[in-house]
């Protein structure tokens, strides 16, 4: 009776599943046609919502438009320093051994989403190139897994990315004279990132989200499987005789220049956690992921190799992430963001405010995906409220945190570092996203409102 009751339960969410990706496929946009729509959706917003004139709402948008150039920057580097790591030989010698835990389909599935959901608490940058390197090693390896599904399940751990080490939020709000301090002071860590109700939920995601993404596995005739031609490494090209090489070539082929400056990069990684403690940031990552690179690929001639196979993907990031500058501009500047915002605290009292933060922050970061940005825009609104209604302010952050990373599971804004990675469209994981989207945001929102 009871297996009878798991097979029913299992195809009941095979079901939908295939529903939800049938779904995504045929109406869900290319990310640039996506974020063109956005952009037009929020002029027209701005214009019904706000006072802001239509040419008030073009000049936002231009002067916003180039407000991401540094972050940009940060996210191409973090696509192709992660790509050109993981192509080294030890790294890959790393990820196979790690890779052969899974025997099977479902155990691929559930390993690539708890090394995602481990590596995105510590550092979320570190969360999304891992993730998507390590389900391209598993789909080298492992047979019959859904390739699609296993990208999907390396960005899924990407929703505790906020609750963790790199939580822009929580750590804004514990340094000293950061803008909002006058208002609710200091907040420890303690309070946010280690309080008891934020790892409860961090736990039970950490459970469930592997287990939802297992249950979501497709049918045998469904399964889409990745064409292995795809994952195979590049030939090395062959170089030429030592006594042959120019000194130029010599120069490119030596290996004690990689260590010289590998050394010194890894040098300066130690001072830095010598000063300030384990404290990752996006460029210590990224200055991490470049100089591990140089010194695993032994020549500054090979590094080079790899980083010109990876950035070919990294066209998508510098095309389209100043439109979203541009969205948050508008967003911003016209006060749309604030009306958001405003629509659901007044609808909250003191016990409700911190799940309604959670639900007008996961709205939000549709428009504003960029966490310290939308702290900047819904802080004042979020904290007034909690001091009109009595609420921890410390809980309403960390709502407004959990709320911008939930709705990351459909915005291909975060996802198209993993997408370039893996070589996939968003059409072809959202569909399983919408689902974790949709699983997530109750164990999120029950554990704001209860614990």
């Amino acid at each position: 009776m009871k297996r009878k009751l798991r097979q029913k339960g299992s195809q009941k969410m095979k079901g939908i599943t295939r529903f939800s990706n049938s779904l995504m496929e045929k109406y869900l946009p290319d990310p640039f046609l996506f974020v063109i729509i956005l952009t037009l959706v929020i002029f027209v917003m701005g214009l019904g919502l706000t006072d802001s004139s239509p040419v008030q709402m073009v000049a936002f948008w231009g002067e916003g438009f180039w407000a991401l150039l540094a972050f940009s920057m940060q996210m191409v580097l973090v696509l192709v320093t992660g790509f050109v790591l993981a192509s080294s030989p030890i790294f890959k010698k790393g990820l196979g051994k790690l890779a052969s835990f899974a025997s099977s389909p479902g155990s691929a599935i559930i390993l690539v989403t708890l090394v995602s959901l481990a590596a995105s608490w510590i550092n979320w940058g570190f969360g999304l190139v891992i993730g998507a390197l390590f389900a391209k090693e598993l789909a080298k390896r492992v047979e019959n897994v859904d390739y699609r599904l296993l990208i999907a399940s390396a960005y899924s751990g990407f929703i505790i990315w906020h609750a963790g080490f790199s939580g822009s939020i929580p750590l804004s709000i514990a340094t000293a004279g950061h803008p909002f301090v006058d208002k609710i002071g200091v907040i420890p860590t303690s309070a946010t990132i280690f309080a008891s109700y934020n790892l409860i939920i961090v736990a039970a995601l950490v459970i469930i989200v592997p287990l939802l993404n297992r249950l979501m596995m497709p049918k045998k005739e469904d399964t889409i499987t990745v064409d292995p031609k795809l994952l195979v490494d590049p030939i090395p090209e062959d170089l030429p005789a030592k006594s042959d090489m120019t000194p130029a070539e010599r120069l490119e082929n030596s290996w004690i220049l990689s260590m010289v400056i590998g050394v010194l990069g890894i040098a300066f990684i130690v001072y830095y956690f010598a000063q300030n403690g384990f404290a990752l940031t996006l460029d210590l990552v990224n200055f991490m992921f470049l100089f591990l690179g140089i010194i695993f690929h032994g020549t500054p001639r090979k590094y080079l190799i790899a980083v010109q196979e990876a950035v070919k993907g990294a066209g998508a990031i510098i095309v389209q992430f100043p439109f979203y500058a541009g969205i948050m501009g508008m967003m911003t500047a016209s006060g749309l963001a604030g009306v958001m915002s405003e629509a659901f605290v007044n609808v909250s009292t003191a016990e409700t405010l911190p799940l309604f933060a959670f639900l007008s922050a996961g709205l939000v970061n549709f428009f504003v995906p960029s966490g310290g940005g939308q702290w900047a825009v819904q802080a004042p609104i979020m904290l007034e409220a909690a001091e009109m209604l009595g609420s921890d302010p410390s809980r309403v952050a960390m709502a407004v945190a959990w709320g911008d990373a939930w709705t990351n599971m459909i915005q291909p804004f975060w996802a198209l570092p993993a997408l370039a990675i893996a070589g996939l469209k968003a059409k072809d994981i959202m569909g399983f996203c919408v689902i974790v989207l949709i699983v997530s945001g109750v164990v999120i929102g029950l554990g704001l409102l209860f614990l």
